[in-house]
């Protein structure tokens, strides 16, 4: 990693006719290298922030089954009116009558079949596939940033290549110009070297827009700019063989492993729905107090029950809400299927682009020590009067292309390098070792899956969790 030192003290001391300089308390900037943006972007993507609202908001939908199982108190205050005239043809009356009363009703599910228990579980199991989702997306974010600071370099080392090759062709222009001042050559020699001096400063001008571009997608990705970039990155070691990588993604990938979850959610969703065409048993109590206005002393009642509730007849809704249950199962698994063949395939194609981006780049290498003697064999060739100024022009041109096409390899064989470890869901921050606080998806979940009430304890815990998480 490259570092830069920015300007210190620096003193100057005479000793014995002798001048020693000194340079006192040097300041040290640390450029950013690769960990340093895929750390950016952990910290500060919104995309990941919000996977993990829904996380946490899936995390509720066990507390919400688990409630089911609770009874239900609800307090009702009620103040009433009632008025009644009556006519009898040769008397009319009229009653009144205004009261106020209070109460208690509870409601409590006692037997269901298991079906709310299932249900319960499917709701863990929708929490797990979760979990793996917000991995996946955290694999997503890793790797835009590895692409986002790729580029950068890319576009850094092209605005290089190009303004040095801008110098050379000017060097080209003025050497044409003087053997034309001389006779050695002609017009059209010198047309030619300012042509190519032309175009060179249109792609330098081209490349430097490209350089700005990469650098706000660096910033949208990671949130801060680049400012120096500590160069190549290292090549993370890649798997043995493509075996080796292919057995690891189907153990590890989150998108794999989310929808195997997903499957099992509805088959308990399906067993649940089942479940819940037979009998229920619920228990129900309620007690309440009323005072009439403008009487001496109320009215206490209460009553207890307990209901069995058996659906008979739905007009063929319930068979067709098992059926649809039945049907989610076999498109889960069917998606199952389509995931599992997906990441083999993405695993495969990761691979042979890592090989074939080495290989791409041991071949620009070649090509760029060829080129780099043949354009320094010709330049001297051309000194000598053996080659014409085109001959140094297209010699010029051809070293340009392998430098450029060497960059580029070098670029495609990081890229690929990531996107094999992200094929095989290795691409997390825990996995890469970052220097960051890993999102720990338990801390919220652990709190919320028994369903604390307002006054609990685990509640008022819960509360300075949501207020950290606000606070983030």
């Amino acid at each position: 990693m490259r570092k830069t030192v920015t300007a210190g003290l620096i003193k100057n001391f005479v000793f014995a006719g002798g001048l020693l300089a000194v340079a006192l308390a040097p300041k040290i900037v640390q450029a950013d290298n690769i960990s340093d943006a895929m750390i950016g972007a952990y910290k500060t993507s919104g995309l990941l922030e919000q996977n993990r609202a829904l996380l946490r908001a899936t995390d509720e939908n066990v507390a919400i089954a688990v409630a089911r199982l609770r009874p239900v108190v609800n307090w009702t205050l009620t103040a009433a009116q009632s008025y009644s005239r009556t006519n009898t043809g040769a008397v009319i009356s009229q009653t009144s009558s205004d009261a106020l009363s209070t109460g208690l009703r509870l409601d409590w599910l006692l037997y269901d079949g298991g079906a709310s228990l299932l249900s319960q579980r499917a709701a863990q199991e929708t929490v797990l596939a979760t979990r793996q989702t917000l991995i996946d997306i955290e694999q997503q974010v890793l790797f835009s940033a590895v692409q986002a600071y790729v580029n950068v370099l890319l576009q850094q080392d092209t605005v290089a290549l190009r303004g040095n090759n801008l110098r050379l062709l000017q060097e080209e222009l003025r050497a044409a110009q003087d053997r034309f001042d001389v006779g050695a050559v002609t017009r059209t020699d010198v047309a030619l070297a300012q042509s190519r001096v032309a175009a060179a400063q249109a792609n330098l001008t081209e490349s430097r827009g490209d350089l700005l571009t990469a650098q706000a997608v660096y910033i949208e990705v990671v949130g801060h700019a680049p400012g120096g970039l500590a160069g190549q990155p290292n090549i993370p070691r890649r798997a043995s063989s493509l075996d080796s990588a292919t057995s690891v993604a189907v153990r590890n990938h989150p998108a794999l492993l989310s929808q195997q979850h997903s499957v099992k959610a509805a088959e308990l969703t399906s067993e649940s729905t089942s479940k819940s065409l037979g009998p229920s048993v619920s228990f129900s109590a309620s007690a309440a107090y009323s005072d009439p206005w403008g009487s001496t002393g109320g009215t206490d009642t209460s009553s207890t029950s307990i209901t069995l509730t058996q659906p008979i007849y739905a007009g063929g809704a319930l068979a067709a809400t098992t059926r649809a249950s039945v049907a989610q199962v076999d498109a889960q698994k069917g998606a199952l299927i389509s995931v599992q063949r997906s990441v083999v395939q993405f695993v495969s194609q990761a691979y042979v682009v890592l090989e074939t981006s080495r290989a791409s780049l041991v071949s620009s290498n070649e090509r760029v020590r060829a080129a780099q003697v043949a354009f320094d064999g010709i330049r001297e060739e051309a000194t000598l009067g053996a080659r014409t100024t085109l001959d140094v022009l297209q010699s010029e041109q051809e070293l340009l292309d392998a430098q450029t096409a060497r960059v580029q390899a070098r670029a495609n064989q990081v890229i690929a390098a990531y996107g094999l470890l992200s094929s095989q869901g290795l691409l997390t921050a825990e996995h890469l070792g970052l220097a960051v606080e890993i999102y720990d998806p338990t801390l919220y979940y652990n709190l919320v899956k028994d369903a604390p009430a307002y006054v609990s304890q685990r509640s008022k815990d819960l509360d300075r969790v949501m207020k950290a998480l606000g606070k983030n």
